[in-house]
């Protein structure tokens, strides 16, 4: 029996894993084959995590997930990642259910949650949308506060000029996702450049 990997993820960087990761634990995973992606939605396919933890797991291994949605965010997705373990060997198990693409029970299963897991996801998104709309009628949206002062972000790029932090080290730092500082970065060096 191979070892088992686990991976979990949230969408928002106030979002905590706690709960998540207590779950993989709680299937046997060791706490240092766990690996985590913060801040990011599962429809975004670049996540370092995710890739962390596919590059773990080999022949014989076990990818161990809470939930689909933690996974993918699409059918599309879903099946990609779950036929690329599959053909390496790799079991892929969902909440303590282990998913077998030869059974077609477990196959239809898989892929019924994937529908599900889209579905939640587009029911977010059109109801943002909806809300948004609303708030735009009644004369209350004027769009996202920035989650840095300018104050904040003149420190970030500062810090980031020196070459002594990482990317992965300023989102820590000020509390962001990855796209937060990198957008802080885009719009400094475009100040810069005018």
């Amino acid at each position: 029996m191979g070892e088992l990997i686990g991976y979990a993820r949230c969408s928002t960087v106030l979002q905590d894993l706690t709960a998540q990761t207590e779950i993989l634990l709680g299937f046997g995973v060791p706490e240092d084959r766990i690996y985590l992606d913060k801040g990011l939605t599962g429809t975004n396919r670049e996540r370092p995590g995710l890739d962390q933890a596919l590059a773990a797991v080999r022949a014989g291994d076990t990818l161990v997930v809470p939930k689909l949605d933690r996974l993918a965010r699409s059918v599309p997705d879903a099946r990609d990642i779950g036929d690329a373990l599959v053909a390496r060997g790799v079991r892929l198990s969902l909440g303590g259910s282990i998913y077998d693409p030869a059974d077609p029970m477990s196959k239809m299963f898989f892929n019924m949650l994937a529908v599900f897991a889209e579905f939640e996801a587009d029911l977010l998104k059109m109801r943002t949308r909806e809300g948004m709309a609303i708030a735009r009628s009644r004369g209350k949206l004027k769009g996202r506060a920035p989650k840095l002062t300018s104050r904040q972000q003149a420190e970030l790029v500062r810090m980031h000029a020196t070459g002594e932090y990482t990317i992965a080290e300023l989102m820590e730092v000020f509390s962001v996702g990855r796209a937060t500082v990198y957008r802080v970065l885009d719009r400094a060096a475009t100040a810069t450049t005018r």
